[in-house]
């Protein structure tokens, strides 16, 4: 989440960063399995875990990996064995309640994040250990790292987080107040699935291995349906379908403060926590060693670092190795001469580094939804609203679709350009052709005024990237219901006496009622993105209805917006418009705000 507490930081000129450097080492070792070791927490559950270490006798740093999707024998492979052939020890734990871990599966819960610390002090004090731990993985097992990491367990050194979460509701389960029904089932499927594979020793001939086997797949075969049901049913019927306890339980932003190793964020402009990633960074940098890279990637792409190395960006397991040689032990890697932030820019195939994120030359420049559909930086005159139908189910054939399924579906073409979904809902809003290049980077702002028949309004923006031929890439997007549109100014980003990123409390005394055929203002979060709209390609805000399959309002919601013909306003009197972060030289049709370029929050 943003911080509060309205601090200020004045931007300056951003000097040139260095540039990426590579880093190896031959591998030094085979690999040697162990299987099926156990892990006893403090409250007698046993965890499993799988000991990948090198075949030679002595201590090593070790990485702890902590997995929900079954260490032995999951359908997600967690192995590093580039990192243990060149020295390191990889211990893989099943969380508990699932793989072949004792227990039951409450994700993120206080006593699983307390696993991790205890699984941290353990692996320091094994026979192939040196004391020194650091712990990697993808999604999952990156928010473990943090979570592991804010409890400051004694031999924990430095952290490697690729795609974590940092705001469980507002980054992924409840983007703008929506139920996420296109990732969140799959995943709890997964993670059930992968629980009810029976473990290999269960056919070894062992009468004790075989009731041991029974036992845990017994306990989990009750504990993880009825966890995964509620899960649902409380999401679009419950409590947990507004902020509180239960999502602040499991979003890390709400620790991270407490972090106090080398952190190394890796991240994805279509990953699932595009929004969490760079505010994760944000955070951090305040006080530990921190880096930033963020990838053109879905979250399955981004989890193996696809593409990885190009434009001078190494690898990510060479990467790993760097960071953690620095940190465990003690070589003279030069971690100091990492960029502080590498970003893919859309548009342009290239990679650039920063001196920071958000880009300390982000100045918001401003364009106006106008009659004719035009997105332009002329203030609107007055004209006739533009309508739209509330359509549940709208928004398959976009970016969204690939996105949202953490890039599954990304094989559906009408993923890769949404004029087919901007042809059958919603309004686009379009500059003419640019004169020159346009770059942003960071989060963009959508302030849109709307009317509804209804009594509620579920409102889908997209920024796309418009080629001379037609074609409406999207860069990012952003999503809102109306009856969730308070405000929280002390936890928003401000640029200057502009709102760049809003913070909505998204509680239920926070819902506010929304008349039918009244305006109402509506500000929405668009993601973070970096991008740049070439010259000859026109930029676009598409305004629609709901963003099927990636997000389903709850019944309330979905009850009250039913039928609503919805307007979308844009006159001198409800002025809508796009705010974007931008980082250039902006040419015709932007045009920067007047106000001093600070930022608030964090």
């Amino acid at each position: 989440m943003l911080s509060g507490g309205g601090t200020t930081a004045t931007a300056a000129a951003a000097p040139a960063q260095p540039a990426w450097t590579t880093y190896d080492r031959p591998a030094q070792y085979a690999v040697v399995v162990d299987q099926h070791v156990p892990v006893q927490m403090s409250d007698g559950i046993v965890l499993n875990a799988v000991v990948r270490r090198p075949d030679a006798p002595g201590r090593f740093p070790v990485l702890v990996t902590i997995t929900p999707y079954n260490g032995t024998n999951g359908a997600i492979n967690v192995d590093n064995d580039y990192l243990v052939a060149r020295g390191y020890v990889q211990v893989i734990v099943d969380a508990r309640g699932t793989g072949e871990s004792q227990g039951t599966w409450q994700a993120f819960s206080n006593r699983e994040q307390r696993d991790g610390y205890e699984a941290v002090e353990w692996a320091a004090a094994q026979p192939w250990s040196d004391g020194n731990v650091g712990m990697w993985g993808a999604s999952y097992m990156a928010i473990s790292q943090l979570f592991t990491a804010a409890q400051q367990p004694p031999h924990l050194k430095a952290i490697f987080p690729i795609v974590p979460m940092g705001d469980a509701y507002r980054d992924m389960v409840f983007p703008g107040g929506q139920d996420n029904t296109g990732f969140i089932p799959f995943w709890l499927a997964l993670v059930s699935g992968s629980a009810l594979v029976p473990p290999d020793y269960a056919l070894d001939g062992n009468t004790a291995d075989l009731a041991r086997a029974l036992g845990e797949l017994g306990q989990h075969a009750l504990d993880l349906p009825g966890y995964d049901a509620n899960n649902e049913l409380q999401a679009l019927a419950g409590d947990t379908s507004y902020d509180g306890p239960y999502w602040k339980t499991s979003s890390p932003l709400e620790v991270v403060d407490k972090i106090r190793v080398p952190t190394f964020v890796v991240g994805g402009e279509h990953d699932i926590f595009q929004r969490g990633e760079p505010l994760i960074y944000e955070r951090l940098k305040q006080h530990v060693p921190t880096r930033l890279l963020i990838g053109p990637w879905t979250h399955s792409d981004a989890s193996a670092g696809k593409g990885l190395p190009a434009g001078g960006v190494p690898s990510l397991d060479s990467i790993a190795l760097r960071w953690f040689d620095q940190y465990l032990k003690g070589m003279p890697a030069n971690v100091a001469a990492i960029p502080k932030v590498t970003q893919y820019v859309l548009g342009t195939g290239q990679w650039e580094t920063r001196t920071d994120w958000p880009d300390p030359s982000l100045t918001p420049s401003r364009l106006y939804l106008g009659a004719g559909k035009t997105l332009d930086s002329a203030p609107p005159s007055p004209s006739a609203p533009d309508l739209f139908v509330q359509n549940p189910v709208s928004g398959v054939c976009t970016q969204s679709t690939s996105q949202w399924s953490a890039g599954l579906l990304a094989p559906v073409p009408c993923t890769t350009d949404n004029r087919l979904d901007e042809a059958t809902s919603g309004v686009s809003y379009t500059t003419a052709p640019l004169t020159h290049d346009l770059q942003f980077d960071g989060p963009l702002f959508a302030d849109i005024w709307v009317s509804t028949t209804a009594s509620d309004a579920v409102v889908t923006v997209r920024v796309t990237d418009v080629a001379p031929d037609g074609t409406s890439t999207e860069l990012t997007d952003g999503w809102l219901a109306a009856s969730f549109r308070a405000n929280d100014p002390t936890r928003s980003r401000y640029v200057g006496t502009q709102l760049m990123q809003p913070w909505h409390p998204f509680t239920r005394d926070s819902v506010l009622p929304v008349p039918a055929g009244q305006p109402v203002e509506l500000p929405i979060e668009v993601f973070p993105t970096d991008a740049v709209i070439p010259a000859g390609h026109s930029l676009r805000l598409y305004v629609g209805p709901n963003d099927f399959p990636h997000a389903v309002p709850p019944f309330d919601q979905l009850t009250n917006e039913l039928g609503g013909v919805v307007q979308v306003l844009h006159d001198p009197q409800h002025q809508s418009y796009l705010e974007l972060p931008d980082v250039g030289a902006c040419a015709a049709p932007c045009k920067p705000l007047p106000v001093a370029n600070l930022i608030r929050g964090s």
